[in-house]
């Protein structure tokens, strides 16, 4: 690869996941709480979207858009062998990102098409971008990262032209949520077998995860066809069966990647837990179509507890690992993860009243924006600070004649 070391600009804008990791939790931190006050009546908004409809659009193209573009931004240059993104055009992007959510927030004034075209601007960015560094570095086999990603962008516009169209954006929130958890199943199948694999070896266990294989090849297609039918006709029996055959696989699946003997390392585990919510959420939206719950119970499992928990895990794994700290969650981290992790079990309740008074939906709002806080005074710091130095790191002096090991890669 490509030296790292001439760069000498900001440090903020030196990797892709320290802006968009850093402006991600921010926004996490802050967009949960005035949802809560809109939804309360106590904050007006002004945006071109239904107010349920710019929750759930922030929370999928604002927060879950920059996450995936820290990811593919940090992933890239590791599979490519060039320099990553870096200086001005980061921060251009990064840039580009804000005013999306300013315009959505209904900040700039703009009508609802000039939203639209600021708020798609930027995943479009993205998508060439990454594109333009896989062909360069001839990466061939890393071009189909670029559909999923390609999916979402189309999503948003979607979500957009239906808000315009129709009023709300009904099918496109199912979609937008779709294209995310199936980036979980394809991901998280890749870098969470691997990283347990890599863990239960230095313990010296015995077995290791299940490689992926035909089963896996097998779960993501009735992933993939189970999300389709969930986002056109959530309410039929054939989605219905179609989720529920999804969901039994996907936990066996999970069940294959060997979590419960990795319960002893928290980063890890909060992986394996995160991914327990895909087949959580693939049956509870099973279980609609029968009235045995709402539409919202699936969709919080899949949105809050699925998207929330592993993008907030792998954006401190890759953290830890790319600002040179031990991959070691500590107290703080853990209660962030597992706070986030409550807020999906609270939104279950509603506004149903749990107690002094409390409703499920605030007590969520609260439990999620805690965490956020503490992932924000944690790992803030480290997003806007350079790298530590192998000594610094592990906490031992390196032989001189031995150079640093290179960060491994995200996938």
């Amino acid at each position: 690869m490509a030296a790292r070391t001439d760069y000498s600009g900001p440090v903020l804008f030196s990797f892709g996941f320290r802006p968009f990791f850093l402006g991600a939790c921010l926004f996490a931190l802050a967009a949960i709480p005035a949802w809560l006050l809109i939804w309360r009546g106590t904050l007006d908004y002004s945006g071109p979207f239904l107010p349920t409809d710019w929750h759930i659009h922030e929370m999928l193209f604002g927060y879950g858009a920059a996450v995936v573009a820290g990811f593919l931004f940090t992933a890239v240059p590791n599979w490519t062998g060039r320099m990553p993104a870096r200086g001005w055009p980061l921060a251009l992007l990064s840039g580009l990102w804000l005013l999306g959510r300013l315009a959505a927030a209904g900040w700039l004034g703009l009508p609802a098409l000039g939203v639209m075209a600021v708020d798609c601007a930027f995943l479009v960015a993205v998508i060439t971008m990454i594109a333009r560094e896989i062909i360069a570095g001839e990466n061939w086999r890393n071009l189909k990262v670029l559909v999923p990603v390609t999916l979402l962008g189309i999503a948003n516009a979607c979500f957009h032209i239906e808000a315009m169209t129709e009023g709300a954006a009904d099918v496109s929130r199912r979609l937008g949520i779709a294209v995310l958890i199936f980036l979980i199943m394809l991901i998280g199948g890749r870098i969470i077998p691997s990283f347990t694999r890599n863990w239960l070896a230095k313990q010296g266990a015995a077995r290791m995860p299940v490689p992926f294989g035909k089963f896996d090849a097998v779960t993501l297609a009735f992933g993939a066809a189970a999300l389709l039918a969930w986002t056109a006709a959530p309410w039929a029996a054939v989605s219905g069966a179609l989720l529920l055959l999804a969901g039994l696989l996907h936990a066996a699946r999970l069940a294959r990647w060997r979590g419960l003997a990795a319960r002893a390392e928290p980063l890890l585990f909060m992986l394996h837990a995160a991914y327990a919510m895909v087949p959580a959420g693939l049956l509870a939206a099973a279980a609609v179509p029968f009235g045995l719950l709402e539409p919202a119970a699936a969709a919080h499992i899949l949105g809050i507890g699925a998207v929330g928990g592993m993008t907030l895990a792998v954006m401190m794994r890759a953290a830890m690992g790319h600002s040179g700290r031990p991959l070691v969650a500590g107290p703080a981290l853990t209660a962030a993860f597992a706070l986030v992790l409550g807020s999906a079990a609270l939104r279950l309740a509603g506004a149903g009243t749990i107690a002094a008074g409390w409703d499920g939906i605030s007590l969520s709002a609260v439990l999620w924006t805690a965490g956020f806080a503490l992932m924000v005074l944690k790992v803030g710091p480290w997003l806007v600070s350079p790298r530590l130095g192998p000594k610094k790191a592990s906490g031992r002096p390196q032989a001189k004649n031995k150079p640093a090991a290179r960060t491994a890669p995200l996938t």
